[in-house]
């Protein structure tokens, strides 16, 4: 077991617990960033596909993880972040512009949307964004002139201080853009739970009236959640453009807010790593299964054999599955594993014990 000595307040809301933890976070970096010498073509387009998805899900994780406000309509922001960075590259806008700018107006409309939204709670809450999600569809093809309306848009390579970045000319470097960005939001997130507006969302997840006793202005934070939610999401929705090179209003469906809403709860919710952990099972997963069944129809001699929607069935066993059996996700139950080791033997069941009642202040909604 490490103990971990404290000697000043500081070390309590720096971002790693001590320098041995910093160096495994680099070292888990500098592997990452060496991909493209130990993984083939194929394989570095399918880490840096769960790379894009663990930034949408770090945006989704904002707004539902750390302030406990239900989405299921992030895909239209992901959509509204796409299409935003190709108007403004066609419109001559140089990507290192753009591609800000896109998370930004992102995150405006998510004000737009918040605003309506303040007093939805739960249920109504995620049927008010699903809803949007689905509206968005509409919108797309509508503004044709803007969107390209069913036929969509393509994106090719973007031009960084004279060097071409594209996804299928130049996948080492689109890999390494793409990381370059996770790095920055993952860091911009830490940064940003360690800072009041942080700890306010925190706090207005785990109760609203006790938050708002504590001096929380309630309808602020949840605009600046939806805002800081939305842009992140509108910047994963970017590179997601600029991976798949085309896209249409069929792209961004309410799918794909299902399945980012599941990525989060099966990583963990509330916990950054979690978002990393689900990004992996939503981007491997279907690769797995593909390659699976191709072992298995090898195996028996036999041709394999599309089954229509068994994507979607695995995905739904695994999210009920850890709803019952590990509400925390793959991020809590590590957590128990390193502190049952870390205890051992005087580690007790009911120190993760789940709580199966609401706060009393909360039963005044």
């Amino acid at each position: 077991m490490r103990i971990v000595f404290k000697t000043n307040y500081m070390q309590d809301i720096r971002p790693w617990k001590d320098g041995f933890q910093l160096g495994l976070y680099l070292a888990l970096l500098a592997v990452v960033a060496a991909a493209p010498w130990w993984l083939d073509d194929f394989y570095l387009g399918e880490l840096t596909n769960v790379l894009i998805w663990a930034i949408a899900g770090l945006g989704l994780m904002v707004l539902t993880g750390h302030t406990g406000q239900v989405s299921l309509g992030h895909a239209a922001f992901l959509a509204f972040g796409c299409y935003a960075n190709v108007i403004l590259l066609e419109a001559g806008v140089p990507f290192l512009i753009a591609f800000p700018l896109a998370g930004v107006l992102t995150g405006i409309a998510g004000v737009t949307v918040a605003i309506p939204a303040l007093r939805l709670h739960g249920i109504y809450l995620a049927i008010f964004t699903m809803a949007l999600s689905i509206l968005m569809d509409d919108v797309i093809v509508l503004a044709e002139p803007l969107t390209g309306g069913v036929g969509g848009k393509f994106i090719g390579g973007v031009d960084i201080f004279g060097l071409t970045i594209d996804r299928w000319g130049t996948p080492v470097q689109f890999f390494w853009l793409v990381l370059g960005v996770t790095v920055l939001v993952t860091l911009g997130y830490i940064n940003l739970l360690r800072a009041p507006l942080g700890r306010s969302f925190i706090a207005v997840r785990d109760s609203e009236v006790s938050a708002q006793a504590m001096g929380v202005d309630i309808a602020r934070t949840k605009m600046i959640s939806f805002a800081l939610s939305c842009a992140v999401t509108g910047w994963a929705g970017a590179l997601m453009g600029m991976f798949s090179s085309a896209f249409n209003n069929e792209t961004f469906s309410v799918v794909i807010s299902i399945q980012l809403l599941m990525m989060i709860v099966i990583g963990g919710l509330g916990s950054i790593h979690g978002a990393f952990l689900g990004a992996v099972v939503i981007g491997f997963l279907p690769q797995f299964l593909s390659i699976s069944k191709e072992y298995v129809g090898a195996l028996f001699g036999g041709n394999t054999v599309a089954i229509p929607g068994l994507e979607f069935g695995i995905f739904g066993m695994i999210l009920i599955a850890f709803i019952l059996f590990e509400p925390m996700g793959m991020y809590g139950r590590w957590l128990k594993i390193r502190t049952w080791f870390e205890l051992f033997p005087f580690y007790r069941q009911d120190m993760f014990k789940r709580q199966k009642s609401y706060l009393k202040t909360e039963r005044l909604r």
